[in-house]
């Protein structure tokens, strides 16, 4: 759902503390392999419904895996921007690296999840209707708030109407950080955290306005830039001297409080507005992880992320994620809901071992050469139409 960093390395004259917004920058690996944990916490969010271990309460919240992808993919696309490149060359990539793994994964997701005759009793399955798939087909059911049409066609995919909406938007949103140094674009990043927490007061203040409809892509751009941001000022020469591990601890002891505080929370006392406001604190660690993370690798430190298996499924990732649901729910209409236990960890072995394999044969056989071939088609295109005037 996100792009790699850019392939190529620093040149001898740019540090870190020093490169132009122009410049290549030096891959992050670890990111990619940190994108793996945030599919697979997805992967563990959507197992709750068909095999639900003891702590099914706390997996429940794997779905804070697409915040992640959301703050990641404004750093990623900000960390290897090329302000040379045209915007219709950047919005093609963007269609090819995500649009044909989509489409084939609608494909497969179509028999799971519609039915000219559901059976109620099977809650994830609607009524087959074309005019609602048309819309997953052009990626624009997540502008909509109805369940019905937001997870239609693969249910997963709601997420690429907001990353579509996102990269629409990026050429012009990277521009408000263009010419700012670290201090400057550190604290247009904070001026938009402090505006998505506003938003959210102002939610649960205001519970029966408009302010709660805002379509998903609009509600979620905060996340997008703030990674946009963060981005930027590393660009810049923004130094992280936070060590990952202290970003895992305090994720753990983040989520232990959001699974506890619903035990202690009462209407309007603290734990009430933290459990609200949850996804901006999730949000500001998600920021700071990545932004950790991704110096580690341009500090050239050792890195347990930057393993090949982990860069490996983080390059499966996407794929991964478009097509483990469909495999879940799949197996939940054959097989039914299991009773809660820790035995499900077979299931959870066996499901990821298939969604794992999928995700691969999607990958190389779809993901990787399609994008290629629609890459060079542009760009073959675009050297003929340079070359025209001068013919």
């Amino acid at each position: 759902m996100t792009s790699p960093a850019a392939q190529a390395a620093l040149t001898r004259t740019d540090s870190p503390a020093t490169a132009a917004p122009s410049a290549r920058m030096p891959r992050l690996d670890s990111l990619t392999g940190l994108r793996w944990w945030a599919a697979f916490a997805v992967f563990a969010h959507h197992m709750t419904n068909l095999a639900p271990l003891p702590i099914h309460h706390a997996l429940a919240y794997g779905n804070y895996g697409v915040t992640f992808f959301f703050v990641l993919s404004g750093f990623v696309l900000t960390w290897s921007a090329r302000p040379e490149t045209p915007k219709s060359t950047f919005w093609w990539r963007r269609f090819a690296r995500i649009y044909p793994s989509h489409f084939v994964a609608l494909l497969l997701a179509i028999p799971v999840f519609y039915s000219f005759n559901p059976d109620p009793a099977d809650w994830w399955v609607k009524p087959f209707d074309l005019g609602i798939l048309l819309l997953s087909v052009v990626l624009l059911q997540g502008w909509s708030r109805d369940p019905t049409i937001l997870f239609s066609g693969n249910p997963a995919a709601w997420t690429l109407t907001c990353e579509a909406f996102f990269y629409a938007l990026h050429p012009a949103l990277y521009r408000l950080f263009v010419g700012l140094r670290v201090r400057g674009a550190l604290i247009l990043t904070g001026a938009v955290f402090a505006a998505a927490l506003a938003y959210r007061i102002a939610v649960i203040l205001l519970p029966d306005s408009w302010l709660g409809d805002l379509p998903l892509p609009i509600s979620r751009l905060s996340e997008f830039v703030i990674g946009i941001g963060i981005a930027h000022a590393m660009r810049m020469g923004w130094r992280v001297h936070i060590k990952p591990l202290y970003c895992y601890l305090v994720g753990g002891a983040l989520l232990a409080a959001i699974v506890l505080a619903p035990r202690i929370a009462t209407p309007g006392s603290a734990a009430s507005f933290f459990l609200a406001t949850s996804n901006e604190w999730i949000i500001l660690l998600f920021a700071v992880t990545i932004a950790a993370v991704a110096w580690r690798d341009v500090s050239k430190r050792f890195s347990l992320l930057r393993s090949r298996p982990l860069v490996l499924l983080g390059e499966w990732s996407y794929a991964f994620y478009l097509v483990h649901a469909t495999i879940i729910y799949g197996v939940l209409s054959i097989t039914g809901a299991q009773p809660v236990g820790w035995s499900n960890l077979i299931w959870y072995g066996a499901l990821l071992i298939v969604s794992i394999a999928a995700a691969a044969a999607l990958h190389y056989l779809v993901e990787r050469p399609l994008e290629r071939r629609l890459r060079s088609w542009w760009d073959t295109r675009a050297a003929r139409r340079a070359k025209a005037p001068v013919a």
